[in-house]
């Protein structure tokens, strides 16, 4: 079975070049893209997918927010981060709310392979330039 993953992002050039990135390897499935904090919680709840790559900057509700309440109505979903946001109290208040991982956008194309598996792993990652201060 592959991996089933939710991304949210609002910014749509990532979002496309993240996703060819996920479909170029095998056993991860994107099953659907949205681009706020609603829909994010919205298809959390309709899709319960095993992963949800979330930004932290959406519009009408925030990444943090979101993550709040998918942990409520998809418990079992697990979340990592996507985000420019590098601020360690940020990184740590994410990480808190029951996410597995956290990759500064910078690293992304770098990071992003090696992120998904160790969340898919039940392993916590974060981003090589915040793990020393952060987590």
């Amino acid at each position: 079975m592959p991996v089933r993953i939710l991304m949210v992002d609002d910014f749509e050039p990532f979002r496309r070049l993240i996703h060819s990135t996920l479909e170029k390897t095998a056993g991860l499935l994107v099953v659907c893209e949205v681009s706020d904090g609603f829909e994010a919680v919205r298809k959390a709840e309709e899709l319960q997918p095993d992963l949800i790559l979330l930004d932290i900057g959406l519009p009408r509700l925030n990444g943090i927010e979101a993550a709040r309440r998918i942990r409520k109505l998809a418990p079992e979903s697990k979340i990592l981060f996507l985000s420019v946001e590098s601020d360690v109290e940020l990184v740590q208040e994410a990480m808190s709310l029951g996410a597995l991982g956290y990759v500064d956008k910078a690293h992304a194309v770098g990071e992003l392979l090696t992120a998904v598996e160790a969340v898919r792993q039940g392993r916590k990652f974060v981003s090589s330039g915040l793990s020393p201060v952060c987590c």
